[in-house]
């Protein structure tokens, strides 16, 4: 994923919506002003070289669509706004990759003096890595139709997927040989939400936790999420164990042979470079 601070800026500022969002009652009946700001990020070179708008995104129809989604849709909150609001820019612009938003609210009924009430939030597309395995039944069929449902996910797109290969089953050795590959997505679901989609179309397949490494219908397992170093009590990112799985780094430098692994500091070649020669 190309950087934030790499790509150009469209600015809008003050952009003025009268809607009818609010805890109150009154406020959602008789609505009041809100204003908006929203900084698009995308790379708008050559948009200036051609003079061609094409490569870019038009701004008057970014413009009308934060004002008639404001308009159309009513929420309690206007962190409720923002969230969606960011997520719905992002899914009818394509060409913005990051997008910075801002909801104030000058008429927020609190009871004081002030100039107004406002919420900032920062929301992009995250390029994501899948690691997909299968051993049990028809392999092939649970992995495709597990790539399918991605696709069809709303908050998914531009999927690609590597080559799937047969490999030895790790870990538990006495069991059917696997087939493997990797999955790259863009997503605006959090690492969380992804994690829980995932397990949910492990479910879909009748995959049986038992045993620990254990034969699987379907395996999905987030090895990189962007850059980050992310550890809850559900999931680890990167993957804990990636870096030792020939299974994994083969198909992933496939896809991404420069990938660089955030913790160990080294790009996937040189990860699969490495245990290549201790094997």
């Amino acid at each position: 994923m190309v950087s934030k601070t790499s790509l150009d800026q469209i600015k809008i500022k003050n952009l003025e919506v009268f809607a009818f969002h609010g805890v109150f009652e009154k406020e959602r009946k008789n609505g009041q002003s809100f204003y908006v700001d929203a900084t698009l990020y995308l790379d708008i070179h050559k948009a200036g070289e051609t003079d061609d708008l094409s490569y870019s995104e038009n701004y008057g129809e970014v413009c009308h669509f934060i004002h008639d989604f404001m308009r159309k849709n009513t929420f309690l909150l206007i962190e409720s706004v923002a969230e969606k609001l960011a997520q719905s820019i992002l899914l009818n612009f394509p060409l913005i990759q990051y997008l910075d938003l801002v909801i104030k609210k000058p008429q927020a009924p609190i009871g004081l003096p002030f100039e107004n009430i406002s919420i900032s939030i920062s929301r992009n597309w995250h390029i994501v890595y899948v690691a997909l395995g299968s051993n049990i039944g028809d392999k092939e069929t649970y992995i495709r139709n597990a790539i399918q449902s991605i696709k069809e996910h709303p908050l998914c797109k531009d999927i690609r997927v590597s080559q799937l290969i047969e490999t030895d089953p790790y870990g538990v050795t006495e069991q059917d040989n696997f087939l493997n590959g990797v999955l790259e997505v863009k997503t605006l679901l959090s690492p969380e939400k992804l994690l829980k989609f995932l397990q949910t179309l492990e479910e879909e397949a009748q995959r049986v936790r038992m045993i620990h490494w254990g034969p699987r219908t379907l395996d999905l397992d987030i090895i990189f999420y962007d850059q980050i170093i992310y550890e809850s009590e559900n999931l680890i990112i990167p993957h804990p164990d990636m870096q030792n799985r020939t299974f994994v780094l083969q198909p992933l430098s496939e896809l991404s042979v420069g990938q660089r692994h955030p913790v160990l500091n080294k790009t996937v070649k040189q990860i699969l470079d490495e245990l290549q020669k201790k094997i």
